[in-house]
C-alpha cells in the first residue's frame, strides 16, 4: 500500500509522513459524505450541483494533467492510467469547496454576479493556503524549470499564479452559469431530474468553452500586446471580484436561518489540516513572507465561516421574509 509519494527534484523536502496521504483523503470523502447527506435534504438541484462540481473538477484535472501542468502523487483510488490518473479525492475537494461557498453566498441572497464572485473568492482563500503545503508534502508536483526557476520561491511559494487564475475562471463560471440557467430552466418550479441534468450540462460546457477561450485565446493576447502576465491578472481579476461582492452586498437579502453546518465544517477543514500540516512538518521556518500569508489567509477564512451568530443576525435583521417563498434555487435551507 502507497500512502505517498516520491520526492520530486527541486524541492528538498523527502516523502510525506504515512499519514498525510491517507488522512487527506479519507478526510475529502467523509466531508463529500456530509455535502451529499445535506444535498439531499434541499433536493435534485443541489445534488446535481454538488456532483457537477465532482465530475467537472476531475475533468479539469485530468485535462492539466495530460497538458504537463503538473503530476499527482499516489492516493489510494485514482482514476485513468498512469502517469495521466488524477485522484478522485481531488475531485470531491473541487466539488465541496465550491458547494459549501455557494451554501453562504445562498444564504446572502446576493445578486448572481455578486454571488458567483463571492464562491471565488472563498475557494481562492482556501486555496491560496492549500496549495502551498499540499506541493511540498508532494500531493501534486508543478513543472518548474529548477534552472531558471526556484521551486520554492518562484511566484506564489512554488504555486504558478495562473494556478490561481484558473481557479478564478472555473469557479466563478461553474456558479453563474449554473445560477443562470437555474433562474431560467427551474425558477421557483419544483426542480425534476431531467430539468436539473440539463442545468448540470449546460453549465459545465459553458464553464469548459470559457476556460479554453481565456487559456488558448485572450490570455496569450494579453500577454502579448498588453504584457498582463498571470501575476497581473491574478490581481486584477482579485480586484474585481471583490468590488463585485462589494456592490453586491449592498443589495442583498439575507435569510434569518443560520449557516448550515457543511458550509462550516468544510472550509475550516481546509484551513486546520493544511496550517496543522505547515507547522507540524516545519514548512514554516522556510520563508517568514509566506507563514504570514498562510496564517493571514487562515484567520480570514475561519473568522467568515466562525463569525457569531449574533453578528449574522444584526447584519439580517432588515429582512425577515419567509424563506421558501422570496427564493429561486438556494442551498441555504438545511442545516
Amino acid at each position: 500500500m502507497i500512502l505517498s509519494s516520491l520526492p520530486y527534484p527541486g524541492l528538498p523536502y523527502g516523502t510525506a509522513p504515512a499519514w498525510c496521504f491517507p488522512v487527506t483523503e479519507l478526510s475529502l470523502y467523509a466531508l463529500m459524505g456530509l455535502c451529499i447527506l445535506h444535498a439531499r435534504k434541499i433536493g435534485h438541484q443541489a445534488l446535481v450541483y454538488l456532483f457537477g462540481g465532482l465530475i467537472f473538477g476531475l475533468l479539469l484535472e485530468y485535462f492539466e494533467v495530460v497538458g504537463n501542468s503538473y503530476t499527482y502523487g499516489r492516493f489510494w483510488v485514482m482514476l485513468g492510467r498512469a502517469p495521466f490518473d488524477v485522484p478522485l479525492c481531488i475531485g470531491c475537494g473541487w466539488a465541496i469547496i465550491m458547494y459549501t461557498a455557494r451554501c453562504l453566498s445562498d444564504r446572502e441572497r446576493l445578486p448572481l454576479i455578486a454571488a458567483a464572485a463571492l464562491d471565488t473568492l472563498l475557494a481562492l482563500n482556501i486555496d491560496l493556503s492549500m496549495d502551498v503545503v499540499a506541493y511540498r508534502l508532494h500531493m501534486w508536483h508543478w513543472y518548474w524549470d529548477t534552472k531558471s526557476q526556484n521551486p520554492l520561491t518562484a511566484q506564489w511559494f512554488g504555486i504558478p499564479y495562473g494556478n490561481f487564475v484558473g481557479w478564478i475562471t472555473v469557479v466563478f463560471c461553474y456558479s453563474a452559469f449554473s445560477r443562470l440557467f437555474e433562474r431560467y430552466l427551474v425558477g421557483n418550479r419544483k426542480t425534476v431530474p431531467l430539468r436539473a441534468i440539463s442545468v448540470f450540462i449546460l453549465s459545465i460546457a459553458c464553464s469548459l468553452g470559457v476556460l479554453v477561450l481565456t487559456e488558448n485565446v485572450l490570455f496569450p493576447l494579453m500577454i502579448k500586446y498588453a504584457g498582463i502576465t498571470s501575476g497581473r491578472r491574478l490581481i486584477l481579476l482579485t480586484v474585481a471580484l471583490i468590488v463585485l461582492t462589494v456592490l453586491g452586498w449592498f443589495k442583498r437579502q439575507p435569510s434569518t436561518r443560520p449557516l448550515a453546518g457543511v458550509a462550516r465544517w468544510v472550509p475550516c477543514w481546509f484551513h486546520f489540516f493544511f496550517l496543522l500540516c505547515f507547522f507540524v512538518l516545519g514548512f514554516y521556518r522556510e520563508n517568514q513572507w509566506m507563514t504570514s500569508a498562510a496564517c493571514l489567509n487562515g484567520l480570514i477564512g475561519v473568522a467568515i465561516h466562525l463569525a457569531p451568530g449574533k453578528l449574522r443576525a444584526r447584519t439580517s435583521h432588515r429582512i425577515r421574509s419567509d424563506d421558501h417563498s422570496s427564493r429561486e434555487v438556494g442551498l441555504d435551507t438545511a442545516n
